[in-house]
């Protein structure tokens, strides 16, 4: 969808009596397959191009998207966007972007979009190959399927601000679950990898053993008693830990007061050998754009700065409520106002290893799966499911599972000690992290 006519949008809604006015276009093709047992299961095609429109009538705004964009179809868009938002309730802190703050010149070429699509027969003889990879481990009796994707996207954004811009990404994407059995029961293994390039992905054979291995060593899983001890959180979930920061920290949760961390601004909430870093820039980031959401210009940010929360995280509106100025963090859709949103979130490593933290903490639990996380925002009591492996001696002893782990957050991050095992796998990405000392829910 071309800027012209955005821009033709904008222009419109402005003639219909808008005050301001934002219009964006977002296309989209993909194509997944999925097989199973060596047969093809489902072929997903996808072809999409919607257009979004939010307009402000002096403080009060509406949005409305479609997907029919003929020219007809975009007279009623802007008609109904007008007439929503002469109905919508004042909000004071409503409008674009400070002109100011908007991204301007050559934006920042990040390498997202790989021009290769791959064919159909290409992406079934990858999901088998993987599967059958899978298939070929010791243990695994049967898999839920493999699957292998492509899609390619663009997005664009004109405001009456003053602003333009467009950028566009590729994707790819493997996975593969395994199922591994025996006499005393059945468990799960899964790996998978999205990248921007498909040159990027792991082979299909590669993902597959992942995936059957990790099945495999999870029979015989125990279920242990209710105790305290050191806890480890494998890399590859070990964000999640970091992701209740994140809401704590945005803007709007700031504003309404319901975060715990809204008085922690400038204080150090975790150990100094901690750096949180945000880069929207990063090449092949699958969390990069050269702007946000509202054509706010984004940079690379040190959301931790050695153990010291440095800033919230601000669109438009949530920063004129707290009085401050927007961080570059807007984030949205078609259908709606921009919230806010990270974009390569990474916790920096340490220096020692998941088999080092091990040895050190002596004996504790592994995480490797987890489910069903519980947060009281307020206060920071956090709890989750999880599934892992006891270590005793500082070796991995045996699997175990049917555990919750909690604590407050404020609590474990103060004792966060993270790992050298750092992997770029996602938009957000972490080492192994230890957490000195866990409750541990059991039998």
């Amino acid at each position: 969808m071309n800027q012209d006519l955005l821009n033709e949008v904008v222009q419109a809604a402005l003639k219909a009596g808008a005050d301001a006015a934002e219009a964006v276009g977002a296309e989209r093709r993909a194509l997944s397959i999925t097989v199973r047992l060596g047969e093809l299961e489902e072929v997903e095609r996808e072809e999409a191009r919607d257009l979004g429109l939010r307009v402000f009538v002096g403080k009060r705004q509406a949005t409305v998207s479609g997907s029919d964009i003929s020219a007809e179809a975009r007279a009623k868009l802007v008609e109904r966007a007008v007439a929503m938002a002469r109905l919508a309730p004042e909000d004071p802190y409503a409008g674009l972007a400070d002109p100011a703050l908007l991204a301007r010149g050559d934006l920042p070429d990040l390498d997202l979009f790989d021009a290769s699509e791959p064919s159909p027969e290409t992406l079934e003889d990858r999901a088998r190959a993987a599967e059958e990879a899978a298939r070929a481990v010791e243990r695994v009796t049967n898999t839920d399927g493999a699957s292998g994707s492509w899609s390619a996207s663009q997005w664009a954004m004109v405001t009456s601000g003053g602003f333009a811009g467009v950028h566009r990404a590729s994707g790819f994407s493997l996975g593969a679950t395994a199922i591994a059995g025996d006499e005393n029961g059945m468990e799960i293994g899964y790996d998978g990898r999205s990248t921007r390039w498909q040159s990027d992905l792991p082979s299909p054979e590669s993902i597959g053993a992942e995936a059957g291995r990790r099945a495999a060593q999870r029979l015989g899983a125990r279920k242990i008693a209710s105790t305290t001890a050191p806890v480890i959180f494998e890399n590859r979930l070990a964000a999640s830990l970091i992701g209740p920061m994140i809401g704590a920290i945005s803007g709007p949760s700031i504003a309404r007061g319901t975060s715990f961390l809204k008085d922690k601004l400038g204080e150090k909430i975790f150990g100094e050998h901690v750096t949180i870093t945000d880069d929207p820039h990063r090449p092949r980031g699958l969390g990069s754009a050269p702007f946000d959401d509202e054509g706010v210009a984004n940079q690379k940010r040190n959301l931790i700065d050695r153990g010291v929360l440095t800033t919230w995280l601000l669109n438009a509106s949530s920063a004129r409520q707290l009085g401050l100025t927007s961080t570059g963090h807007a984030s949205r859709g078609l259908a709606g106002p921009p919230g806010v949103g990270p974009s390569n979130l990474t916790v920096l490593p340490g220096d020692k290893s998941q088999a080092e933290l091990i040895r050190e903490a002596k004996s504790g639990l592994l995480v490797t799966n987890m489910f069903g996380p519980s947060l009281n925002g307020n206060t920071g009591d956090w709890s989750v499911g999880c599934a892992g492996f006891w270590f005793e001696d500082g070796e991995l002893a045996y699997p175990v599972t049917e555990i919750t782990v909690a604590g407050n957050l404020i609590d474990i991050y103060a004792r966060l000690i993270p790992g050298s095992d750092l992997e770029i796998r996602g938009a957000t990405n972490s080492p192994s992290l230890l957490v000195d000392s866990l409750a541990i829910a059991g039998l």
